[in-house]
């Protein structure tokens, strides 16, 4: 098992081990039943003593997530048999595989995937943050794939250039233009979705040990891409402004980050809107320490009042300290996988070059299909109708919680994006709740998979986008009701959390 361990980090290596073995089994990557290498064993492999790894899965143990068998070893317990004593007997008689343990692989977590797997199939998915088929104008989109693969047999037969479609690069032009950021083509990429612009950043310029700032809680899946770059990773919590930017200035100050990591506008989870003099702020800071800010800005179209979001950091920007994410997947369409990076300078050839290693293109028959929407007034029609839906369902949402959640659960009450951030009290553990929820056909997101280190077990995130509005009411009745009787009984203190 590999496990990048930092001596320097100011985190205990006991903390270090116990967090990415945590991170693997709630991933899914370490499996109910599978034997952990033995404390002589792992000490050995990691250059550590013998009591550092016999705390760490101390811990572990603690918080139901193995199970130590004097004289067999330790092994994983999966939430069907957290607390029970044993493997049974059927699981017992497998043949053997646990010599896989022993290959090492680099991948630290992987929540996304496990949030995918198929028991969430049946499942109303309060987890999803993404467009209900009914808010995606899939007929439109269809027509356009049909008349591109109809006029130009070439976008299935060629390979597209690794920087994108240069059509779709001018298209776009105005678009940004909107929103005050001024660049030409050759400053645009495209994008198999957003995602692949934050695996693509950090590959091309964090490397094991590079300081790396995120704000807490953050998109997991920006967590699973620097863990697995091996850096070091400070965050910074947020208040009803975003990131607290004089707690970064501090760390600067001993830290100084290579990268830091936002999602300044409806962030996801939370919700919440960086304010214009913080987004200054920060782009100071960056500008002091020669630090890249990249700037995920996945929703910003979606605001539900009158007037939009602070202009994006990347408006600001004049010295190409700023790499700026824009997916459609939020807002016109998630299966299209399309993103744009917007960069500067030297770091936008060395991100084609990442690229061309990664994919060697995007597809160009998805990019050829989504061009009519930034050369005709398909967005303009299309935007408004999507943000008044939206609107719909997250006051529905907020109309349930303020009637029915029990005393003690607070939540945010975003403007805009997709989600709300759901805070429990802190006795009570998201994660144990989720395993009931499931039971009543429900899923969410637990909160815990938002924190990168010293998880957090009593928040999770709801998305008010992925249901129809009537599944939408009915799972949030059913999710108050399974709040109510969480909080009447003993249940959500089963678990001894190690926060």
């Amino acid at each position: 098992m590999h496990i990048d361990l930092n001596r320097h980090s100011g985190i205990t290596l006991t903390e270090q081990i116990r967090t990415a073995v945590a991170d693997r089994i709630q991933s899914g990557l370490l499996q109910e039943g599978e034997k952990l290498p033995s404390v002589r064993n792992l000490s050995k492999l990691l250059d550590v003593s013998l009591m550092t790894v016999f705390h760490a899965y101390e811990l572990l143990e603690q918080e139901g997530l193995i199970d130590r068998i004097q004289g067999k070893g330790s092994f994983i317990l999966g939430k069907s048999t957290r607390f029970k004593n044993r493997p049974n007997q059927k699981e017992a008689e497998k043949p053997s595989m646990d010599w896989q343990n022993t290959v090492a692989d680099y991948l630290p977590r992987a929540q996304y995937w496990r949030m995918m797997q198929s028991p969430l199939v049946d499942v109303a998915k309060l987890s999803m943050a993404a467009l209900h088929s009914s808010l995606i104008p899939t007929e439109w989109i269809t027509k356009q794939f049909f008349l591109h693969a109809q006029l130009d047999h070439s976008l299935l037969t060629e390979y597209g250039p690794v920087q994108g479609d240069s059509k779709l690069r001018d298209a776009v032009l105005p678009y940004f233009r909107e929103k005050n950021i001024v660049a030409g083509p050759n400053e645009i990429m495209i994008l198999n979705g957003s995602q692949q612009g934050i695996d693509l950043v950090a590959s091309t310029f964090v490397g094991p040990g590079d300081v790396v700032v995120l704000e807490e809680p953050a998109y997991p899946c920006t967590i699973d891409v620097l863990r697995r770059r091996g850096a070091t990773i400070f965050t910074i919590p947020i208040d009803e402004e975003g990131m607290q930017v004089d707690h970064l200035a501090a760390l600067c100050d001993t830290r100084p980050p290579k990268l830091i990591y936002t999602n300044p506008t409806f962030q996801n989870p939370t919700g919440t809107v960086m304010s214009a003099r913080r987004r200054a702020q920060l782009l100071e800071l960056a500008q002091s320490y020669n630090a890249i800010i990249l700037e995920d800005d996945a929703t910003s179209d979606l605001y539900f009042g009158s007037a939009p979001p602070p202009p994006a950091i990347k408006s600001m920007d004049r010295h190409g300290h700023v790499i700026y994410l824009k997916g459609i997947s939020k807002f016109i369409s998630p299966g299209c996988r399309i993103g744009f990076l917007i960069a500067d300078g030297t770091f936008m050839t060395r991100l084609v070059s990442s690229k061309g290693i990664s994919d060697l293109g995007s597809p160009l028959i998805t990019q050829k299909a989504i061009l009519p929407f930034f050369t005709s007034n398909q967005l303009q029609k299309h935007l408004p109708v999507l943000r008044e839906k939206l609107k719909e369902r997250r006051n529905l949402v907020l109309q349930i919680l303020n009637r029915m959640a029990p005393k003690g659960v607070r939540w945010t009450k975003p403007d805009g994006g997709l989600n709300i951030w759901m805070t429990l009290p802190h006795a009570m553990n998201a994660d144990d709740l989720h395993t009931f929820a499931l039971q009543e056909g429900i899923s969410f997101l637990p909160g815990h998979v938002c924190f990168p280190a010293q998880q957090q077990y009593h928040h999770l995130r709801l998305s008010f986008s992925y249901l129809d509005i009537h599944t939408l009411e009915s799972s949030l009745i059913t999710l108050c009701r399974l709040l109510q009787g969480f909080t009447q009984s003993d249940r959500h203190s089963e678990r001894i959390m190690h926060i």
